[in-house]
């Protein structure tokens, strides 16, 4: 099946200060969407203790539930965003999303407390595919993974506030104003980007009447690229690993290390956000370095990253416990010197994937490609990711006792070698679609 015409853009978008600006709006909008996200697992303990819920239903609240609105939004949000402009679309959604988050620290109950995580999902929706498309339309090729890795920092510092912050305002006032403060100022953001960022123009496109394509007709048109699927897969498998890691990391170091409640939200947001925020500003540089070369590093980039990040992973997971050095009051365990290195090469399958959306796909459907990956990212990884580990971990009990939750952590590893399969078949694909569009 012949991939859907993809047409040239005859001007590139003209770098400002005002370009910047937006970005920096954008970058600062998907940190709190990733605070907020992320900001539950470090919550997971105190909520079991109030609730008495199992790490299953855990799993629940931080996976399945959120995911399963999200993706059903993601795409007619997105789609709103190639018809009537991303900025509205994404300032509207960081105002829903900040509210319920806020919301959540006045739940009474444990069904209350997920149905609010339910509204933060659906709001998150209108969020994420539209930056990306966004900050595609405001940068020309050559600079655009760059940008795009400035915005996909948004996970890495996103765990650092939300896991730091988080924790450090849970165990001094309480696990609902954790949910409070990290809440409210994405109201102020939204409001912000709505009255002080222009809409970009959108780059020209012969092809902008598929704007107006069927639902289905669109859907069926972008799964029918080539290598499309395949990144989608392997974003997937990925992203179930990284979720499932980045939710219940904390309580593996509490659990496995003896590490308090804001020792481990500091380990994990402190010292792995900000190694990750570098490996990802690394990772952005690096593939529009290599891109220079040959269109292949536009996926290699990710391939090369998450080959490297695997056997850091597993160091983490498998050290006994034991203390490295100590960070004043803070207890290093030597696991957590392997986690440095996971943490630099952990997201790297990320930007170049997005990044390879704007190459793949034109600008009336951009935002929509996009969302569908963001889907399978957030179906699989944050609904599957959680679920899994917390299953896994009520399993292992019988056999691992406390240390369950170290041994299904370790197990995601896997995951991440079958995304590694899947990038590697999506390259000479990638690269042949690339190649035909210049030839065309």
């Amino acid at each position: 099946m012949n991939a859907p015409p993809r047409t040239s853009v005859p001007h590139a978008p003209v770098v400002t200060w005002r370009t910047h600006y937006a970005l920096f709006m954008l970058a600062i909008i998907y940190i709190f969407n990733y605070i907020d996200r992320l900001v539950v697992s470090i919550l997971i303990e105190p909520i079991k203790l109030e609730f008495g819920v199992s790490d299953t239903l855990i799993g629940l609240l931080s996976g399945v539930a959120f995911a399963l609105f999200y993706t059903v939004f993601g795409l007619p949000f997105s789609r709103l965003a190639d018809r009537f402009g991303r900025k509205p679309v994404v300032a509207l959604a960081c105002i829903a999303w900040s509210v319920m988050t806020m919301l959540c620290g006045l739940a009474g109950s444990f069904a209350v407390l997920l149905l609010c995580r339910i509204g933060v999902a659906v709001g998150e929706a209108g969020g994420s595919a539209p930056s990306v498309a966004m900050v595609s339309d405001l940068y020309p090729p050559k600079q655009r993974t760059r940008a795009l890795a400035v915005l996909m920092m948004g996970p890495a510092v996103g765990a650092l506030v939300g896991l730091g912050v988080g924790g450090w305002v849970a165990e001094t006032w309480g696990w609902r104003w954790a949910f409070i403060a990290t809440g409210a100022p994405g109201v102020l953001l939204g409001l912000l980007l709505a009255f002080t960022v222009r809409e970009p123009a959108k780059p020209a496109d012969t092809s902008a009447q598929n704007s107006n394509d069927s639902f289905w007709r669109t859907i069926s048109s972008l799964l029918a690229t080539p290598s499309y699927l395949l990144i989608i897969v392997g974003g997937s498998l990925a992203a179930i690993a990284g979720y499932a890691i980045a939710t219940w990391n904390p309580s593996f170091l509490i659990r496995s290390h003896g590490l308090s409640l804001k020792e481990a939200g500091l380990l994990m947001g402190l010292g792995g956000g900000v190694i990750s925020v570098c490996g990802t500003l690394a990772c952005g540089w690096f593939t529009d370095q290599m891109v220079a070369r040959s269109p292949a590093w536009q996926l290699g980039a990710a391939l090369f990253g998450s080959l490297l990040s695997i056997p850091f992973c597993l160091a983490f997971y498998l050290w006994p416990a034991g203390t490295a050095f100590q960070v004043g009051s803070v207890a290093v365990p030597t696991a957590g010197l392997f986690y440095i290195g996971f943490a630099f090469f952990g997201m790297w399958w990320s930007v170049p994937c997005f990044g390879a959306m704007s190459h793949l796909f034109p600008p009336s459907r951009l935002a929509q490609g996009t969302a569908i990956l963001f889907m399978g990212i957030t179906l699989f990884g944050v609904g599957l990711g959680p679920l899994v580990v917390g299953v896994l971990s009520d399993l292992f009990s019988h056999i691992a006792g406390t240390e369950a939750l170290r041994y299904s952590l370790a197990s995601t590893v896997s995951l991440l070698a079958l995304s590694c399969l899947c990038l590697a078949l999506a390259i000479p694909r990638y690269v042949r679609q690339i190649t035909t569009t210049k030839v065309n």
